[in-house]
């Protein structure tokens, strides 16, 4: 029997109860029905005992989960080919209502802001299953420049934080210098996410509600920055 991939990163285990969401939820982001048959059903199923181990600790392969799921191994891999397409789908349902997120307001400090808060705390909520996606992206980056890396094989995607980070400085968008926009679009990227929550609850030992916090602030920071060099230029 093939065994779960483990994180040894430093995980707390969450109770799955406290963070699968309600059906409207549910949804696969690349469709906006709900899904329905006996292979939605069993694509749900596998999807779900993933989400459970994930928010466990445990990154599990494809054929843990056709195991802890009762389903047959051939099924499995036609549903998910490999680890990384299984965990990508994870990860879109982590991301939930974060991948929809608008703002009305047409102050980017505000925008931000409501970004973040919006965010922080669902990531914190599924912080088991994003850290085991960090672990995993790392790893894959090892060995692509180890050279080791199977390109033949769906490779695990990040990058989500850019477009939303965008969304929310669309109101800057051609009023400032490119450079000035991209400086503080990789600034905020770097606060936005798992790894400034990793960094502050192992290496500051800060805990909730003032991660999100501290993520404000700095974002807010950056903003003002750059709002004031603009000001500073005129």
């Amino acid at each position: 029997m093939r065994l779960p991939y483990h994180n040894d990163m430093s995980i707390s285990r969450q109770p799955v109860a406290d963070v699968l969401p309600s059906e409207p939820e549910l949804l696969d982001q690349g469709s906006m029905e709900l899904e329905k048959g006996p292979k939605a059903r069993t694509r749900r199923l596998m999807l779900d005992c993933a989400i459970q181990l994930m928010q466990n600790g445990i990154t599990p392969s494809v054929s843990y989960v056709s195991e802890e799921a009762g389903v047959s191994r051939a099924t499995a891999y036609r549903y998910f080919p490999n680890q990384a397409a299984l965990v990508q789908q994870v990860i879109k349902h982590a991301l939930g209502p974060i991948m929809v997120w608008r703002s009305s307001a047409e102050d980017v400090e505000v925008r931000v802001t409501e970004l973040l808060e919006f965010s922080m705390p669902r990531i914190e909520a599924f912080e088991a299953t994003f850290r085991a996606v960090l672990q995993l992206s790392l790893v894959q980056m090892a060995q692509r420049t180890a050279g080791t890396l199977d390109e033949s094989e769906y490779q695990f995607k990040r990058g989500h934080r850019i477009a939303l980070l965008a969304r929310a400085l669309e109101p800057l968008c051609g009023t400032i210098p490119d450079e000035d926009y991209q400086q503080l679009l990789n600034g905020l990227s770097v606060i936005f996410g798992i790894e400034a929550i990793a960094v502050m609850k192992d290496i500051n030992g800060i805990a909730s509600p003032k991660t999100t916090e501290l993520v404000v602030w700095a974002a807010q920071a950056m903003v003002r920055q750059t709002l004031r060099k603009q000001e500073d230029a005129s």
